[in-house]
């Protein structure tokens, strides 16, 4: 791979993209189909800038419905029409007859997965449903093991059922609704009002590579933002620049923003 591709990732990102760059050499190459484990945005992001790259190459993310955050990825020789091509997601339905369960958060399903052993990366989106249980969209060749070995939930004893993606009840994503007034656009002002925090205890966690704009690591206080990005906190939670909606008589710029509930 043309080390001069660097330049373009973040440093914490080349491993991936050593591993992302191998899967489209090999489908243009040596003409092998790639069925990828669940990749989060800003990967999806990598994959695309790669594959685009080649001429030689196809390939189609899919997480299971449209407004997915989570995807895998097919990559495969140019002839191949990837749309024909199975992305392996099944939905594990998580559900209970204990009224705890409604009281059970993202984490909490999260947690009680991982502790079974599997890896982040074969699980897709979580949707927790408004009755209480969740939709997990999982990979399918650990669908099984799931099925069988998930049985309790941070102490809500549970059953679970494996269910095509045709039934899968997708997210409604909420916001919490925010108007500021902010001197510039910068990512630490801004930041600093969505989370309630100091400008100066802001900058520890941005400068630490801990805040991602868009997905992708951002250590820069002053990066500008605009409307439409994602800001994620590691320990804060993220929201979204909804709406710039001009500068009040005194210059400062009023500004919409919607964290993610």
């Amino acid at each position: 791979m043309n080390k001069h591709i660097y330049e373009h990732f973040h440093p914490s990102e080349q491993h991936f993209v050593d591993k992302a760059s191998e899967w489209v050499e090999k489908a243009a190459v040596q003409h092998a189909m790639k069925r990828t484990d669940f990749l989060d945005p800003r990967q999806c992001q990598i994959v695309t800038m790669l594959a685009n790259r080649s001429g030689d190459v196809v390939f189609r993310l899919d997480g299971g419905y449209a407004a997915a955050e989570r995807k895998r990825a097919i990559i495969a020789p140019e002839y191949r029409n990837v749309e024909d091509e199975d992305p392996g997601i099944l939905v594990l339905s998580v559900a209970s007859e204990d009224s705890k369960l409604k009281s059970l958060d993202h984490g909490d399903y999260m947690g009680a997965i991982l502790s079974l052993g599997i890896k982040r990366e074969k699980i897709g989106d979580i949707v927790v449903l408004e009755g209480g249980g969740c939709h997990c969209l999982v990979a399918e060749e650990i669908g099984d093991y799931l099925r069988l070995q998930l049985q309790q939930v941070h102490r809500v004893h549970v059953r679970t059922e494996l269910l095509p993606i045709d039934r899968f009840e997708g997210a409604s994503v909420t916001f919490e609704e925010m108007n500021l007034s902010v001197a510039s656009m910068r990512l630490d002002g801004i930041a600093s009002d969505a989370f309630r925090l100091s400008r100066a205890k802001i900058l520890l966690p941005i400068k630490a590579g801990r805040c991602r704009v868009n997905w992708k690591v951002e250590e820069d206080p002053s990066k500008p933002l605009k409307e439409g990005d994602v800001v994620s906190l590691q320990g804060f939670g993220r929201f979204r620049v909804t709406e710039v909606e001009g500068v009040t008589k005194k210059g400062r710029i009023r500004v919409k923003i919607g964290r993610y509930r």
